[in-house]
């Protein structure tokens, strides 16, 4: 609790202290998005699955985008009408900032990874009551299982200058309007496919329809890994009850293949051409797990849960996570059972969330009684119940220690060095 008052505290301190000394110049860290002269580095767009974009119809877009923007005096102008203005680069976790003003009756949004959308629009706007502008601006309006609508109303009055910040990390977003924390880390769906968590990097669009919208001050700042791993674990509650696996020096706690893994630059990393399960020498019944892993291209691991001992297979034995470059130029045909995450022929987990291989992904596990659920990088792609899960299993064959009730935590090598560091585990009651 008191790290994400801290967090709070920090992001509205920052919030506050932002230099306006000049317009559309980017505080320490962050980087222009608009310059205050052209368009360059945007293009057009629409509500549109990134997915399924043609080259044909992005270049109509293209087009259509000085029929409707254009600049005045260092702001950015919308007549209301045509695409949205998108920018010409990705993005996963950042910061955003933006100053944006609106016409009596506005009606505008931020898509966050190609993802409507943070709610701009007119609070006085009777006509647009029954969809609920009265609540104000900033919320996830089309979000449907996940709170959509913001805490309370902060907009300035239609003609004045608005202030947002936007952070997103995983799938949370956070929203600072006018020095007030309106939305405060919640799920932004994907609106494309609703049974997936929202993608992993897109673009950020601005989208107005039906009148006049202006911006300026336009600032994004991407968020490293490490830091994002850290966002990710005060969103999660913190560190509170964890207790380290590994001291990063040598592998005192471990039992079973100790000579086929070393510490490599402050991290467990299987030895190439090694096998073997690593385990810990305490046994675990319920618990958390929070760890940072990096693949090698085509890597394959697996986190063992409940195994009764290192010469026993995690994946039949017990229960085998996949820690695996998916990948299909390396796996073609891999089953959706063997993807990164999935319970090892019992449940398969989404795939497309896992970092390009060489940098850290952040994943946290939560194994209770029967119910498995993981979280990489942020996203849910595994929730799992094994109880169901065993009645049908994804390979057809027989999982007998599924149903242990405790075990040894762990890795099982597979002949590539993957790495595993920051290894924290706490026991649920």
């Amino acid at each position: 609790m008191v790290a994400r008052l801290t967090a709070c505290l920090a992001v509205l301190l920052m919030f506050a202290t932002v230099v306006r000394a000049a317009e559309n110049v980017p505080p320490k860290g962050f980087v222009a998005l608009f310059d205050g002269k052209d368009l360059k580095g945007w293009k057009g767009g629409s509500t549109a699955d990134p997915k399924k974009i043609t080259p044909e119809q992005q270049a109509t877009w293209d087009a259509d985008v000085p029929k409707h923007w254009s600049v005045d005096d260092g702001e950015l102008v919308s007549d209301g009408h045509g695409p949205h203005l998108v920018t010409d680069k990705n993005y996963g976790n950042f910061e955003l900032w933006v100053d944006w003003k609106l016409s009596p009756k506005g009606d505008s949004g931020i898509y966050l990874r190609d993802t409507p959308q943070v709610q701009l629009w007119d609070p006085t706007n009777e006509e647009a009551h029954q969809h609920g502008s009265d609540k104000g601006s900033g919320g996830l309006w089309n979000n449907q299982k996940a709170e959509r609508w913001p805490s309370e109303v902060a907009d300035k009055p239609i003609g004045e200058w608005n202030r947002m910040y936007v952070r997103m990390v995983g799938d949370k977003v956070t929203v600072v309007l006018n020095d007030k924390k309106v939305v405060d880390n919640v799920v932004l769906e994907n609106y494309f496919d609703r049974a997936l968590p929202v993608i992993p990097e897109g673009t950020i669009q601005l989208q107005t329809h039906g009148s006049e919208t202006r911006f300026k001050n336009v600032f994004v700042r991407e968020i490293p890994a490490d830091e994002a791993a850290k966002l990710l674990s005060d969103i999660g509650g913190g560190e509170e009850g964890f207790v380290e696996l590994f001291n990063g020096k040598d592998l005192a706690g471990w039992i079973g293949a100790t000579k086929d893994y070393e510490v490599v630059d402050g991290a467990i990393q299987a030895k190439k051409g090694a096998g073997g399960n690593l385990l810990t020498e305490k046994e675990y019944d319920n618990f958390v797990v929070r760890l940072e892993f990096k693949l090698p291209p085509g890597g394959n691991n697996g986190l063992a849960i409940r195994s009764p001992g290192p010469e026993k297979n995690p994946a039949y034995d017990a229960i085998e996570l996949q820690v695996l470059d998916d990948s299909p130029e390396h796996y073609p045909d891999l089953h959706d059972y063997q993807a990164h995450g999935s319970a090892y022929g019992l449940v398969p987990a989404t795939r497309g969330y896992l970092k390009p291989v060489g940098e850290w992904n952040y994943q946290e596990t939560v194994v209770d009684g029967d119910k498995i659920v993981t979280t990489l990088n942020g996203h849910k792609i595994l929730d799992a119940n094994l109880t169901e899960a065993l009645k049908k299993p994804a390979d057809g064959l027989e999982h007998p220690g599924a149903t242990r009730p405790k075990g040894h935590f762990g890795f099982a090598g597979h002949s590539d060095p993957v790495a595993f560091r920051n290894v924290r585990i706490k026991e649920l009651k």
